[in-house]
């Protein structure tokens, strides 16, 4: 029993003056290390392969490895611990949502995407529903459901900065977007998928690294009795035995309960529709490969969570929820204010090199996050809507003419894309350009989002993305893999069938206006009730495909299916 913790009282959770020097040179250090490596990777290769798919020459475990960097993000360092520490239970429940969506990857997804795509989700679709528009909608849900995400690492670069430097002025928040904004344009102009990849690699190394001695100790600190850290924690909270018991944030009412049903709902299908994971199954060179990976992103990712538990419970027993919330009202620096105590305190060279490095670590974390999402929003703007459906509309009738003639055959060399888009094909050097110029574009659109969003909890913000991918991405994926009766019509009708109620609940809902940590606080034109729209978009995403299906004057292609069905199964003719 550790009574001399049971009665300590949270210290002091500010890191002193003197101190900040060492923690900014860690960051340095950081960004130094992650420029080299873009700048050395960025050297072995140019073409659309090695931009998108990294040269498809890694291990199961290098990508396994690469896959928990991808998914353990900002809102799992920094969102999940911060929900733990002010909610308790509620927030641990938040936590099952991330590592059970792993199933469905597992299950559903991972083998039949590597076999089936080539770069991207409109690959896997364009495999059968060989049409121009397939290929935009699919191409413009994935690149708005990178751009939720980026904005959600973002809004937790500009808090953990911000509370690095001893201060909660706007000022330095809005600096530090902007310059993880253009370091995330430098590693994916640069360095493409190889150099993310190696990026994800030593960022989930360091994570895991850093969680693991965090937890240590913890444990010693509360000497391995579990029991005593919760009953700190649910002392220091706040809150009392509520905090160990659920309902705390989402049981008050019957709609915080549907809330959360919804954002459980987000969670656990929108990872199978997130395209910066879909995209790194593509980078090992077979689909046995690609289920490797997962199997090892699967305890990678389920391991930590169990530490971001403990750590949650340890940042309320040791600095105390209110502490928590007064350096960060969305909980986002939970755990560096956890390494600060862990560490010897406030004014402490231990405190202040364990918080530092924490710190480093979690800036680590959203660096390489970035970097994977602004890959998979620029490769889905310039394979999918650029080079798959915009390049293919100036000679398309040329084509058609040419299909009609008799005994007309396609030309040598069309891809799976079809006739229409294979007409005016661009180049793999024009199209590479091309993502390097949206890749600019895209983090200039994060940035200037991020700028209005720092208040949200980075989790929450993440759920939002989760719910949009499993709106408008999974419905139409399923279907393809699934269902032999599918068509273009419903493919189109699913991705916008879930992606604009989607878009259309959140702008209407309390995260956008009517509480005080709306984006717009000062007003109040929400209607919708639930702050994830999950519950009603997926269905609806689902729903629309099949009526689109079922309603289309075109019937879908058998022998499409047969070929999309005997490719995904067997690998015959992946690439």
């Amino acid at each position: 029993m550790t009574t001399a913790t049971a009665t300590a009282t949270p210290p002091p959770v500010a890191p002193t003056g003197d101190h900040h020097d060492l923690a900014i040179v860690l960051f340095a250090v950081i960004v130094l290390v992650t420029l080299a490596i873009t700048l050395w990777v960025g050297r072995r290769g140019s073409a659309a392969e090695d931009f998108y798919a990294g040269g498809r020459d890694f291990t199961p475990l290098q990508n396994g490895f690469a896959l928990s960097g991808d998914y353990l993000s900002a809102a799992s360092f920094l969102g999940v611990a911060g929900l733990i520490a002010l909610y308790g239970y509620d927030g641990v429940l938040y936590s099952i949502g991330f590592l059970v969506a792993w199933l469905v990857v597992l299950m559903l997804v991972a083998e039949l995407v590597r076999n089936a795509g080539r770069y991207t989700l409109a690959d896997v679709l364009a495999l059968r529903l060989r049409r121009r528009k397939v290929r935009a909608a699919a191409g413009g849900a994935s690149v708005v459901v990178t751009l939720l995400y980026l904005v959600a690492q973002m809004v937790g670069a500009g808090s953990l900065v911000a509370l690095l430097l001893g201060t909660n002025s706007a000022q330095a928040r809005t600096w530090t977007i902007v310059a993880v904004g253009g370091l995330m344009i430098v590693y994916v102009t640069v360095g493409g998928m190889r150099a993310t990849t190696w990026i994800q690699i030593v960022k989930a190394f360091l994570l895991v690294a850093g969680s693991v001695l965090l937890t240590v100790l913890l444990m010693v600190r509360f000497h391995g009795d579990v029991g005593e850290l919760m009953r700190q924690a649910a002392q220091h909270s706040g809150a009392g035995r509520r905090y160990l018991e659920p309902g705390l944030k989402y049981g008050a009412t019957f709609t915080s309960r549907l809330d959360f049903f919804s954002l459980g709902l987000a969670l656990v299908l929108g990872t199978a529709g997130l395209p910066h994971i879909l995209s790194r199954f593509y980078t090992v060179p077979t689909a046995r490969a690609a289920r490797r990976s997962t199997m090892w992103a699967i305890g990678l990712v389920g391991g930590f969570y169990l530490m971001a538990i403990a750590l949650g419970l340890g940042a309320t027993a040791l600095v105390g929820s209110a502490a928590v919330k007064h350096a960060n009202a969305a909980g986002n620096t939970a755990v560096p204010l956890l390494a600060l105590v862990l560490g010897g305190g406030n004014g402490s060279t231990g405190g202040v090199v364990l918080f530092a490095a924490i710190s480093a670590i979690a800036f680590a974390t959203i660096l390489a996050v970035v970097a994977g999402l602004t890959l998979a929003s620029s490769a889905a703007f310039a394979h999918d809507i650029w080079a798959g459906a915009w390049r293919g509309r100036p000679r398309r009738h040329l084509l058609r003419l040419r299909a009609a003639l008799p005994g007309a055959r396609p030309a040598a060399g069309q891809s799976g894309a079809g006739s229409a888009e294979s007409a005016g094909e661009a180049s793999e050097h024009q199209e590479v350009g091309v993502a390097r110029i949206a890749a600019v574009g895209i983090g200039a659109a994060a940035i200037a989002i991020s700028l209005f969003a720092q208040q949200l909890n980075v989790a929450f913000l993440v759920g939002l993305a989760f719910a949009v991918a499993a709106s408008a991405n999974l419905p139409v994926l399923l279907y393809s893999l699934f269902w032999s009766r599918f068509t273009a019509r419903g493919a189109v009708w699913s991705v916008y069938g879930g992606l604009i109620p989607a878009i259309v609940l959140v702008t209407f809902s309390p995260v956008v206006s009517g509480t005080k940590v709306a984006l717009f606080p000062g007003v109040d034109f929400h209607w919708f009730p639930l702050e994830n729209p999950g519950l009603v978009s997926i269905p609806l995403g689902f729903l629309a495909g099949w009526i689109g299906t079922i309603t289309s004057p075109e019937p879908a292609d058998p022998d499409r299916f047969a070929e999309l069905e005997v490719r995904a199964l067997t690998g015959a003719g992946a690439a």
